[in-house]
Parts: structure tokens; sequence; C-alpha cells
């Protein structure tokens, strides 16, 4: 399976996405229009809108508000990007600059904002409208703590594999519960199915970030980002954690005083990284990433033989070899 196998099998849904994100994001403001525009050219993989269409095929007929979904879902996404590469100071993703470095900070959180408004228009327009805006709020919701909760550990260097967790889910694994359970909406899913949707999406989206942290210490340059970057950016993520329970207390206690200090000596990131490598750090993050994968497919049991099922299941399992 490829993701060009599964854009054709979504058609005129996948299209319909597609048409729908253009359209609303059009502005008469030709700084914000082509801004956009540069955006959504290099907008990565697009696996919440994919996620959300599948899942709403795989329990039912997908219709105006699914597609509606799986563009806003997609647009808060990036919107939130927007605002994690001011607070991270990044200066690129995917491999190109960031609007923050090409526009500066203040622009980037305008721009975020605009995205963020016009997912919101996008629900508004729809028949579970009132049962939607909930789930989009509860997800930005956890987005925002999920960042503040990561800063407020990045500057302690305490986190622990609960933490971890805590945050991964908050970041990451909201907004791609928001896709399935938002899809599941749309067409009028029992609660049986729902629960499904929101088991597959949540496990799901721990894999994926669990994934993300695991290729910053073994990835290649093709994933569009500098590698080591948690670490210089004091972020004690799930490879890490899993190196240090080889250490006694004191030396969990060095690891983390030598993350606390990256800033002031840099050479640490690397002795950091070959120390992750060599003390079973990968293993242990590949082994729960495992786990998670496992949930995600076993959370699809309640659904009924499709192809859009077996695509869900796929993605699934790609995650855990994929290497961008």
């Amino acid at each position: 399976m490829t993701r060009e196998d599964v854009i054709k099998y979504l058609g005129k849904d996948w299209s319909a996405v597609m048409e729908l994100m253009r359209t609303a994001l059009h502005s008469d403001v030709a700084l914000l229009d082509t801004t956009n525009e540069s955006i959504s050219s290099s907008s990565g993989k697009m696996l919440r809108p994919m996620i959300s269409l599948l899942m709403a095929r795989a329990i039912g007929s997908t219709n105006d508000d699914s597609c509606r979904y799986a563009a806003a879902c997609e647009m808060l996404h990036n919107a939130t990007l927007m605002h994690d590469d001011v607070a991270d100071e990044s200066a690129e993703r995917r491999g190109r600059p960031t609007v923050s470095a090409m526009l500066g900070p203040s622009a980037a959180v305008l721009v975020g904002d605009f995205w963020l408004s016009k997912a919101v228009d996008l629900a508004a327009n729809s028949q579970h409208f009132v049962k939607v805006v909930k789930i989009l709020s509860k997800s930005l919701t956890d987005l925002a703590e999920g960042e503040l909760y990561q800063m407020e550990k990045t500057f302690s260097c305490d986190t622990t594999e609960t933490d971890y967790y805590r945050i991964i889910r908050c970041k990451t694994a909201s907004l791609f519960e928001a896709a399935g359970v938002t899809a599941a909406c749309s067409v009028d899913a029992s609660e049986e199915m729902t629960a499904a949707a929101r088991e597959f999406t949540l496990s799901y989206g721990i894999a994926f970030q669990i994934k993300d942290d695991i290729l910053d210490y073994t990835g290649t340059d093709e994933l569009g980002k500098p590698l080591g970057v948690d670490i210089r950016e004091k972020k004690i993520t799930l490879p890490l954690l899993g190196a240090m329970q080889s250490l006694p207390e004191s030396g969990q206690s060095r690891i983390r005083k030598m993350v606390s200090e990256v800033d002031t000596h840099p050479e640490y990131c690397r002795e950091l990284r070959d120390f992750t490598v060599s003390s079973g750090g990968i293993g242990y993050a590949s082994a729960r990433l495992d786990e998670f994968v496992a949930r995600a497919i076993a959370a699809l049991e309640p659904l009924p033989e499709s192809q859009a099922k077996s695509y869900l299941e796929q993605i699934a399992r790609q995650n855990a070899y994929r290497q961008i």
C-alpha cells in the first residue's frame, strides 16, 4: 500500500477535502494568500484527513460533513505547527523555512490564527457542529496544555515516562483522536464504533510520536529537520528514558544534569545520543511502539471488513518501520 493507493481509493472525497481547504484559505490579502499556498504545497503526509476519511468509510458512508471535518483537522494541525515553530524558534520544517523564519514570529502567529479560524468555519457549516465543536475544543485545550507542560518539564529536566505519555497524548494523539471521532460523528456512528475510532486514533497518535522520537536519534536528513533536536531543546523522550533504566539513581541524575546543560555544553548532545543508542534506549522505545501499534489494530476489531478498514490497519503497521 502506498499513499497514492489510498488517495486513489478515497477519490472524490479526497478531492473535496483539497477543494474545501483551498477555498477556505483564499484571501484577497496577497501576502496571506501567497503564504497559505506555500504552506499547502508542503503540507507533508496529510495523515489526519486521510485517517479521518478512511474511518468514516469504515463505519458508514462519507458525506459533506466527513470531508469538512477531515479538512478542518488538517487545518488545525497546520495552525498548531505554525504556533509551535514560534514557541520553539524553529527555522525549518519539512526541509523548508518556517513561516516564522520567513515573515517573523508575529506574522506566523497571525497566519496560524487565520488557519484556526477557517477550520472552525468549516466545522460550523455542518450538520453535527454542536458535537464537533466540543471535540475540536478539547483537542485545542489538550494541545495548549501539552505544550506548556512540556515547557515546564524542559525547564526542570525531570520528565518521567508518565510525563512523557501525557505530553505526547496531548500534543500529538489528541488531534488524531479528533480526526477519528469527528469522522465517526459525521456518519452517526454508534457508541461502540465511536469508541473504536477513538481508541484507534489515540493509540496510533501515540505510536506515531514514539516513532518520531526514535527517528530523532536514528533517522536521516530526509526527515526534513535536523537530527538530535530533542536533546538540544532539553526534551527527554522515550529513547533516553529507556536507556536511563540501565543506570542507578545517581547515574540517572547525572544524565539529567547533562541534558540541563546542553546549551552551555553542546558536546553533551553527541554523548547523550551515543549513550541512548548503546544502552538499549532505541530497543526499549521500539517495544513500546509495537505495543501501541498492536492496540490500534485491535481497536479496529468491531468495524466490519472493508477496504477502508484494511487501509487503516496497514497505515498503523507502516508506522513501525517508516523512516521519515
